[in-house]
């Protein structure tokens, strides 16, 4: 199958069959680099440029929740922290005052925090928005349908729930005991509550190459407006911490793939697997945001990397910044990045009103 003529159509803006988004996903040699070029061309053409960034804030390592892949999973016996919402208010600000556009709020599904229909939460988005008009990304796990018009009554512009596999018995050996359609449903929940939404896959937990196909398939089309891929790392205490490390290759076919099928969607570049030293192979599969941006010296936690990167300052903004430069990319300012999220919300509430 000529890998070119798949990219060139879906430059164009055609689809792709299943059997050819395969092809791409297994490309090797200078095949990839036909895709990754397809994939940079597609987003230069859309966001220029242009690159967001994404602070990203783990105010609560506290969690309900088994999946077998996190470090933080309950039964994990490890340090934990939950930052105060007066704590909160002053990493955002200082994420806001450091230039960088989105502050990404992340927890576990905390059990105090899930108290009172998660007016922990609320009152941490307010109490932002207050003072700021940062674009703010809630990442709260899964949560009652009626919590979304909360979240954007407080002021909250995204929602980000990932499912990590839309294979379903994967799913249910990954996130054990967490309804399958109720946290699909998430991003459903968002967008009718005039929020956007980011959906999500990981690499490498068990899934075929078909799977991946599925997963980008369903993840586009629920039409969220952000669609990540990351890396499964293993993590120790966890089920599975000798699971073995996976290549990145495949992450960034996955992104440069959803580059390619929607053109204006926004892919990060996560900072949270192979720290700044992946940075530019992720811009250069398609990606137009750059997310886990830690200030440090601030007792904050990565995800799949919980410290690498933080505490020496090579994650924080201005690395990434004098990175990005050196690629001929410059930040988005926080101005730009909210007009985005205004116009892509505007346009999300028209098509819905239009749908119903």
């Amino acid at each position: 199958m000529d890998i070119s003529e798949i990219t060139d159509k879906m430059v164009r803006g055609e689809s792709a069959s299943d059997k050819e988004i395969a092809a791409l996903l297994t490309a090797e040699g200078e095949d990839r680099e036909t895709i990754f070029a397809a994939a940079r061309e597609v987003r230069d053409r859309v966001f220029g440029k242009k690159t967001y960034l994404s602070g990203f804030m783990y105010f609560s390592t506290y969690c309900r929740n088994d999946c077998t892949f996190c470090y933080f999973r309950k039964s994990n016996s490890i340090d934990r922290y939950r930052k105060s919402t007066e704590e909160v208010v002053h990493l955002a600000q200082m994420i806001a005052d450091a230039g960088i556009n989105i502050v990404d709020l992340t927890m576990g599904e905390d059990p105090m925090l899930i108290n009172n229909n998660y007016q922990g939460l609320v009152d941490i988005v307010d109490a932002i928005r207050e003072v700021n008009d940062i674009p703010i990304m809630v990442s709260p796990g899964a949560v009652p349908h009626e919590t979304f018009g909360r979240f954007a009554e407080a002021g909250a512009d995204i929602v980000a729930v990932y499912q990590e596999t839309y294979n379903r018995e994967l799913y249910a050996q990954r996130r054990i005991g967490q309804d399958f359609d109720f946290r699909r449903n998430q991003k459903v929940w968002a967008m009718d509550a005039g929020m956007l939404a980011e959906d999500g896959m990981m690499v490498g937990i068990g899934e075929t190459v078909e799977d991946r196909v599925d997963t980008i398939r369903n993840m586009l089309a629920l039409d969220c407006d952000q669609a990540r891929a990351m890396t499964f790392v293993p993590q120790e205490g966890t089920p599975m911490q000798d699971s073995g490390t996976v290549s990145t290759v495949n992450e960034l076919l996955c992104m440069a793939v959803m580059r390619l099928m929607k053109h204006d969607i926004m892919i990060p570049a996560t900072l949270d697997v192979e720290g700044v030293a992946g940075m530019r192979s992720r811009l250069d599969a398609g990606a137009s945001l750059i997310t886990s941006i830690i200030p440090p010296n601030e007792d904050l936690a990565g995800v799949a990397q919980s410290c690498m990167d933080i505490e020496d300052g090579t994650r924080s903004v201005t690395h990434v910044i004098e990175l990005l430069e050196d690629m001929g990319r410059r930040p988005a300012t926080t101005d730009e990045c909210r007009r985005m999220f205004d116009e892509r919300k505007r346009r999300l509430v028209q098509s819905r009103l239009s749908f119903t």
